[in-house]
């Protein structure tokens, strides 16, 4: 029994419970010296009533409470005052000495909650540090480790994660800005990189994961076609992603297209959609997928095809009532405002990555060769830089790239099927909380719901990185249950993220804004034990470094050169 992490003597004892909650507990201290030295957050050693094992707690008040103690004799009949140490503690888990062949084995769960006067000891020193590594080494036996840091309490102690529990149950990252929270994304990439066969998706919005210095083996770096990009040829061999407009499917037509506000809306929808299947069905008409197809179909076709039958129909006469005389057709002028609409979006170079379609980008193959380079079994993390797409169309293109990335994971067979995660950055821009009708921003947002209550059944995982969770949709939110929190300084970002851990747990969301750099209160089923952590400095490095202004402003000179800007914006291409 030699070694045994967690095992005192009476003596050792530093009080006693006096109160007993589902999930909760107080314990009165019984000496002033004992109280002095407790900090909030520190661990607990909690006699359970079951033998061989120890309930492990976190104290999250301390306090002394005063009394009024009556004395009746003979004499005199006075009133003294009394006080009392308190502490106040929530339940994080069980210690057991042996299960099975297992020696100080952890668990999340509490099987018995401690009895009235059970008593109470310090975890620290050696036990501390025992007892961390014991949480530690259970994760470290995993095939592949994911170490995020270390425990703060007990920095000879590595914090790890389950990378398991991680993906599969959702997970967010969320910090203020200038919080690490790029850090803490490089750092789990760059673990994940180095699996023989990792697949994640990180969408980039601010390009600052496609800089030089986030390279390595393991990671590949993508970009949205810019206007310069349209005449490349081989696009997915120069690491250039094409958004083809028949990816689309109805509704997110309707949203990019179509103005509700039309009076003659429902026809154009109508039509539109009518004259895309037929076109589409031409397109596969002879092989396997003859007849088989829908309007949602994703088949490659010819929209300018369309808008040539849709300019037709918009001028089309037809015979009158009386020979030799004709009329104006059923969608006459009906189907004007909407052919303005597409052949705007053609013209439009911001939306070449989607309208300006080449010879490849055209063809039935193309689809296969996108889903290889973005899903293959061994392709890594693979980081496409949204920063030149157009913000107002953001949230449609990245939505529709995380419903296609879905929908292939869903319609593949189960014993095929390999995991794939997509880290969604900057997720308060496209996963949005309050949408304000804006269809486009809707209909992205239906693709992160529907994989956040649906993914882990097909194997894709989602990771929300935000500065501002507040802003993120909370049903989203509220189906991850993993959450690595940097500090936070906005009391509505606090809040969210208190009023989404255990009601056990909540005080712990009280230390975000006193959070350092880099340092991350991390919840949830991917960590044995709720923990504060110093995030492990990754060798990869994002380029999110915050911009030094008053060292700069005191330089003797100033490189910016403000005509590249210009030129780049005219060209919208960096």
């Amino acid at each position: 029994m030699d070694n045994i992490v967690l095992r005192y003597e009476k003596e050792e004892s530093i009080g006693s419970i006096n109160s007993v909650d589902t999930g909760m507990a107080t314990a009165i201290i019984d000496l002033d010296d004992v109280l002095s030295q407790l900090q909030i957050n520190q661990l607990i050693a909690i006699q359970s009533p079951k033998s061989g094992r120890y309930i492990i707690a976190m104290i999250i008040k301390i306090y002394r409470k005063a009394t009024d103690i009556s004395i009746n004799d003979e004499t005199s009949e006075e009133n003294v005052a009394s006080t009392f140490n308190q502490v106040r503690l929530v339940f994080v888990g069980e210690f057991l000495d042996k299960v099975g062949e297992y020696h100080n084995v952890f668990r999340r769960n509490v099987s018995a909650v401690p009895s009235i006067s059970a008593l109470c000891y310090k975890i620290e020193g050696t036990r501390l540090t025992d007892l961390m590594q014991t949480i530690s080494n259970r994760l470290a036996d995993t095939i592949s480790p994911l170490a995020i840091g270390k425990y703060t309490m007990d920095e000879n102690s590595i914090a790890y994660l389950d990378g398991d529990k991680l993906f599969q149950r959702h997970a967010a990252i969320v910090g203020s800005t200038g919080s690490g929270k790029s850090f803490c994304v490089a750092c789990i990439v760059e673990q994940m990189a180095k699996l023989k066969h990792s697949n994640a998706i990180l969408f980039d919005i601010h390009g600052e994961y496609s800089s030089v210095d986030f390279k390595m083996d393991g990671v590949k770096q993508y970009k949205i076609a810019t206007p310069s990009d349209l005449t490349i040829a081989d696009k997915l061999k120069n690491n250039i992603l094409m958004v083809p407009y028949w990816l689309l499917n109805y509704e997110e037509m309707q949203a990019l297209l179509l103005d509700r506000s039309d009076q003659n809306a429902p026809n154009q929808a109508m039509v539109f959609s009518r004259e895309v299947l037929v076109e589409k069905e031409n397109s596969v008409s002879g092989t396997t997928y003859d007849h088989l197809i829908t309007v949602d179909s994703p088949v490659a076709y010819d929209l300018q095809t369309v808008l040539s039958r849709l300019k037709a129909k918009d001028e089309e006469m037809v015979p009158g009532a009386r020979a030799g005389t004709e009329k104006q057709g059923p969608y006459n002028g009906k189907l004007t405002r909407f052919n303005q609409r597409l052949e705007n979006k053609f013209s439009d170079k911001r939306m070449g990555f989607m309208f300006c379609l080449q010879a490849e980008e055209k063809t039935q193959n193309w689809l296969n060769d996108f889903a290889n380079a973005l899903m293959k079994a061994d392709g890594g993390v693979k980081v496409i830089d949204m920063s030149e797409v157009p913000s107002d169309v953001l949230p449609l293109v990245i939505g529709l790239l995380a419903r296609i990335l879905f929908t292939i994971q869903q319609w593949s067979s189960m014993n095929h099927r390999h995991p794939i995660a997509l880290l969604c950055d900057e997720a308060h821009l496209y996963v949005q909380q309050s949408i304000s009708q804006d269809a486009v921003a809707e209909i992205g947002l239906k693709s992160f719901e529907r994989i956040a209550k649906e993914g882990r059944k097909y194997g894709v995982g989602l990771v929300i990185i935000s500065q501002r969770p507040s802003e993120v949709n909370r049903t989203v939110l509220s189906q991850c249950n993993n959450f690595i929190s940097l500090r936070l300084t906005n009391v509505d970002d606090q809040n969210v993220i208190k009023r989404l851990l255990p009601d056990n747990l909540g005080n712990i969301a009280d230390n975000l804004s006193l959070l350092d750099i880099a340092e991350a209160i991390i919840v949830g089923d991917a960590t044995l034990l709720p923990s504060r952590v110093k995030i492990n400095k990754p060798s990869i490095k994002p380029s999110s470094q915050t911009v030094p202004f008053w060292s700069i402003w005191g330089m003797e000179n100033s490189n910016q050169d403000l005509s590249e800007a210009i030129g780049n914006m005219i060209k919208q291409s960096k």
